[in-house]
């Protein structure tokens, strides 16, 4: 797959990445499948990942400030 950004080669990979929910609540997810860019390190989340991603999402702790959650371990 090429990136639609620069147009190198996506490479798929696992990391962790912060997503902010409210002005008050970011998430860690860790071990997250994406395909991130060899050229400009732009990436992509297929649509399984991003359903199962709302799923952790509707799970959280709104209150908490933060969280660091397993993308595997959360279902």
């Amino acid at each position: 797959m090429r990136c639609h950004v620069c147009g190198s080669e996506m490479q798929a990979i696992v990391t962790s990445l912060p997503f902010k929910l409210n002005e008050m609540s970011i998430v860690i997810i860790k071990d997250l499948p994406i395909s991130q860019c060899s050229g400009c390190n732009e990436y992509m989340m297929e649509d399984h990942v991003l359903k199962h991603l709302e799923k952790i999402f509707d799970s959280v702790n709104e209150q908490a400030e933060i969280e660091i959650i397993k993308y595997a371990a959360a279902a």
